[in-house]
């Protein structure tokens, strides 16, 4: 079969689309070609770097004719790094690609025509919206490098401002690369599997700005430690916790097993509405406090509960989800794969003074059956997995308990569109779709899907 395109030709191409990872989609011949560097509208010169039998790959040498939706990125490194993919395209253009991506998906996968999706609700800003920071650390040429991840690589991009997260990571990268140098603390090399530092992490509250500093170590102890938390401490006033996780493994885990507390609290609180949640350094916890409210506020609107209810809540992590239904719920069953989520989703009912609401230690594949065994069934099944989506299990399930609804929050809409699919063709109905953007600036989005039981 003969290609339009072979490796290494240099090519005239427009960008049509946008691909789910954020890469530009041009067609030659009705061939499919993934651009890098190049958003919707643009057209210009692209060099082909991989051909395969269905798709070529491709990078943007010269733009002649720059798309309208083209602006200048805040951030000067967005063409390096690998964290943002819409840095440069107009932010009512990223919420049209994220609406007719979700639409798309819903009726290519899921092969449903008439189920309603909304427009992607967006931030007044979509900027500095992330309460959690993540930054590797490593050394080239015997200098500390401390960023994010170049595009398709584990190569460190120098970062000394991300526009994305909250200002106060950028403040402890610059504290933390200081002090490495002042005292010679060694960033982590993967080569060799040698060095200190490994990772940073921040978590932040945007109500109280409580901060959680996290330093992975590839060393059981940490060099000059005092030092480092005199200089953190001195430099930022509302540090409330200073964790040292112990990563000794060659891996691209971020976390180790092992977490130890070398100044304040284990712990911090944050708080989606008015319900507080005690965040540990291993906890899951929405990344964007200002549209988790708006997703977790549509799918209180979707459950629709009048105060009788009994509500499954799948996938549960730390409890946010739970709490905010139990509110309008008569009771809340979750449930959770991870120990310590779980064991803080306790901690979180606690807190809040909710009684109503039971948690579970466990996959929902082993636990969910059996519970639904004992005869406990739900008005409602709350279901928010990770970007895998749901086991089979799982949904056969909700498909033997037949709940009158079933909300659906997903963070990857293909598989949510698997999944819905499933549900579709056995006795479920999805009605509505509300397409959510949590990370601005990136080609993810969020949705959370109302489908309801279809009375034979």
């Amino acid at each position: 079969m003969d290609l339009p395109v072979k490796k290494d030709d240099v090519v005239d191409i427009e960008i049509i689309d946008m691909s789910h990872e954020g890469l530009g989609v041009g067609k030659i011949d009705g061939f499919t070609i993934f651009i890098n560097d190049g958003i919707v509208g643009d057209k210009g010169k692209a060099k082909i770097t991989k051909v395969k039998k269905n798709f070529a790959e491709g990078k943007m040498l010269d733009i002649y004719e720059p798309s309208i939706h083209r602006i200048e990125s805040k951030c000067k490194i967005s063409h390096l790094c690998g964290g943002c993919q819409f840095q440069e395209l107009d932010y009512n253009k990223q919420l049209e690609i994220k609406t007719n991506k979700v639409i798309n998906d819903i009726r290519k996968i899921a092969k449903l025509e008439d189920t309603v999706v909304h427009p992607t609700i967006g931030m007044d800003s979509p900027f500095r919206y992330r309460n959690k920071g993540q930054v590797p650390v490593g050394i080239y040429n015997d200098k500390t490098m401390i960023g994010f991840y170049k595009k398709g690589s584990h190569e460190i991009v120098d970062t000394k401002s991300c526009i994305i997260q909250h200002e106060l990571n950028d403040k402890v990268i610059e504290i933390v690369k200081e002090f490495m140098e002042k005292y010679d603390v060694k960033g982590y090399d993967k080569r060799t599997n040698k060095g200190v530092i490994r990772h940073i992490l921040t978590k932040v509250s945007f109500r109280t700005n409580d901060l959680m500093i996290i330093i992975v170590t590839n060393t059981k102890k940490i060099p000059y430690k005092d030092e480092l938390i005199d200089t953190l401490t001195s430099k930022i006033p509302n540090i409330k916790s200073i964790v040292q996780n112990i990563n000794t493994k060659k891996t691209n885990l971020v976390m180790g097993e092992k977490n130890i507390t070398i100044y304040g609290e284990d712990k911090i609180i944050d708080y989606i509405g008015d319900l507080k949640f005690k965040i540990s350094p291993q906890s899951f916890f929405q990344v964007n406090p200002i549209q988790t409210e708006v997703l977790y506020n549509k799918a209180l609107e979707y459950a629709d509960l009048k105060g009788n209810e009994t509500v499954f809540d799948i996938y549960c992590g730390i409890g946010t989800i739970s709490l905010f239904l139990s509110k309008k719920a008569k009771k809340v069953y979750g449930i959770e794969v991870v120990e310590q989520a779980i064991k803080d989703a306790r901690e979180n009912a606690k807190l809040n003074n909710i009684e109503n609401v039971e948690l579970y230690d466990g996959t929902a594949e082993d636990i969910f059956p059996k519970l639904y065994d004992k005869g406990i069934k739900a008005d409602v099944v709350v279901l928010d997995p990770p970007r895998k989506g749901c086991d089979e299990l799982v949904l056969d399930t909700i498909v033997k308990m037949q709940p009158k609804k079933v909300v659906y929050v997903s963070c990857n809409p293909s598989t949510l569109a698997r999944d819905l699919k499933y549900l579709s063709e056995n006795g479920y109905k999805a009605l509505e779709v509300q397409p959510v953007d949590m990370f601005p600036g990136t080609s993810h989005v969020e949705c959370v899907v109302l489908m309801s039981r279809i009375d034979k």
